[in-house]
């Protein structure tokens, strides 16, 4: 006897938040997690025909992950011919947005915050999936070895390689929301000053700036290394503003950031990564594919 599709379908839109993360950080696409829920939808009725699905939210997950990680392994293929950097698609937000359930928002900024998918995209598939399910999602071993096809204690290797390359990054970014408000709106105002030494102060000594045009706009092809190079970078970026250019704030994946528009279109998303104290890394979103449709 098949679940009633009213019960089928309440169950599965409450689950549905949780599987987006779990695919957005499996696969570092928001809009493809999306459509790796919705293909999940038609596969849990299939499934509920044959057998009825007791636990919705455990079978969706595992099912998304499984989804997610052959997305990921073909992802792979296109990213090593990608044109310059790749970076995650971001999810951005207002910064006065009022999300239905500010549990849900916190949630979001600590399991995929945007500094974490950059550093998981140099791991391998499985460890990446082993790390999220696990580490961030509190799958046990046994779960995401469904999911990865291996047996828990491979899985148990896969997550102690990945979680010892993500800690093991440095500078370590901050998780202080207050300490990364002052930070980002510090290095706006040094930026917006003009002034290079202002600017360098505010940065790392080894900040790192990515920027991903996707081979569609003009971006760096290679990343921009270093407080004085990253300082001049950006100050020669500012420099050619044209009127109607506008740079706002907006939130990056649970954390501060910018949004730049030229004439009212969404141009560039900026991620800022702090830790110490200063802006340790930049992360620009040019990509016209990773970019949400938002007007100003």
């Amino acid at each position: 006897m098949t679940t009633e599709p009213e019960l089928l379908a309440a169950a599965f839109s409450q689950a549905r938040p949780r599987l987006v993360r779990v695919a957005y950080a499996i696969i570092g696409s928001h809009s493809e997690a999306e459509d790796v829920v919705a293909d999940c939808w038609f596969r849990l009725v299939a499934a509920d025909q044959d057998e009825p699905v007791r636990d919705v939210e455990a079978w969706a997950v595992v099912a998304v992950s499984r989804m997610a990680l052959d997305v990921l392994r073909s992802a792979r293929v296109r990213r090593e011919r990608y044109v310059g950097p790749w970076l995650p698609e971001p999810v951005v937000a207002s910064p006065d947005e009022t999300a239905a359930d500010p549990a849900d928002k916190v949630t979001l900024a600590d399991e995929v915050g945007y500094a974490m998918l950059v550093v998981m995209e140099t791991l391998s598939p499985a460890e990446r999936t082993a790390f999220v399910l696990h580490d961030l999602f509190g799958l046990t071993f046994e779960e995401v070895a469904a999911v990865v096809g291996r047996a828990p204690a491979a899985v148990r290797q896969l997550a102690s390689r990945a979680r010892r390359h993500v800690r093991g990054q440095s500078p370590w970014p901050s998780t202080d929301a207050a300490e990364h408000r002052r930070v980002v709106e510090a290095f706006a105002a040094a930026a917006t000053s003009g002034d290079l030494a202002t600017l360098i102060r505010v940065l790392d000594p080894d900040v790192v700036l990515v920027s991903d045009g996707g081979g569609l706009v003009t971006s760096a092809r290679k990343p921009v290394l270093g407080a004085d190079r990253v300082a001049r970078f950006l100050l020669g970026i500012l420099a050619k503003e044209q009127p109607g250019d506008v740079i706002d704030n907006v939130v990056v994946n649970g954390a501060l950031g910018f949004a730049v528009y030229q004439q009212g279109r969404l141009v560039t998303v900026v991620s800022v990564t702090v830790a110490a104290g200063r802006v340790a890394r930049l992360d620009l979103v040019r990509s016209p594919d990773k970019l949400p449709r938002l007007v100003k």
